[in-house]
């Protein structure tokens, strides 16, 4: 996008406008143009180190939620080990007596964003009671139960990485917007009409004062 400009800049003193200068903002030579970018970049000015704080909290959230889920996949992989160990019995366990009924789900507010996190899961089966059931069985049914959970507290784990990676993006799309284009193409906006309007101001100045002169001087002569 470039510079819009419905005046031609005066060149007396030698300043002049790159109306080529690609730039995200438009704006005409007034005050009133000059005053709505100048609350525009204040709110970016005072927004931005808000969006620098979010931004590095979010880093370290994240970093804190990849550890977590390290350490679900390493339980993951101990249970599973486990599994391995009693291979022959687990292979004959019916998977079907165990089912889940429910599951809970809550959500967690980390710097606006709104990430899930896992409550209780239901369960219903008909293993037999402590007394008639084989021990085998029970292990059976405690195994498939923690193994379920652990499924499920990977995949919340890894939802609510991928949820706080797309904001810490987002987030840092915004900062780099407002850093590095935004509030110095503002900034620049304001300096140019600001310059124009000076530039105007001392070309009304240096007519008056011919004005005068020649008034003046008209009148001597007479």
């Amino acid at each position: 996008m470039k510079w819009v400009s419905k005046k031609p800049l005066p060149t007396s003193t030698g300043r002049a406008l790159n109306n080529e200068l690609p730039m995200a903002v438009k704006f005409q030579y007034n005050k009133v143009s000059m005053q709505a970018l100048q609350k525009e970049l204040k709110i970016r000015e005072a927004a931005l180190p808000t969006l620098k704080s979010k931004e590095a909290y979010l880093r370290v959230t994240i970093k804190r939620e990849k550890y977590r889920l390290g350490d679900l996949k390493k339980s993951l992989d101990s249970l599973r080990a486990g599994i391995g160990e009693s291979e022959c019995l687990f292979a004959e366990f019916p998977l079907n007596s165990i089912s889940v009924t429910s599951v809970e789900y809550g959500a967690d507010n980390i710097a606006g964003i709104s990430i899930p996190v896992l409550g209780e899961i239901g369960f219903e089966g008909n293993i037999p009671s402590a007394i008639l059931a084989p021990s085998w069985q029970l292990w059976g049914a405690g195994t498939a139960k923690g193994l379920i959970r652990a499924l499920s507290e990977i995949d919340v784990a890894e939802k609510r990485v991928n949820l706080l990676e797309y904001a810490r993006k987002k987030t840092t799309q915004k900062v780099n917007l407002y850093e590095k284009v935004q509030i110095p193409e503002f900034s620049e906006a304001v300096l140019k009409i600001k310059r124009y309007l000076e530039d105007v101001e001392n070309l009304e100045k240096a007519s008056q004062k011919i004005t005068k002169a020649k008034q003046i001087a008209s009148v001597e002569a007479a």
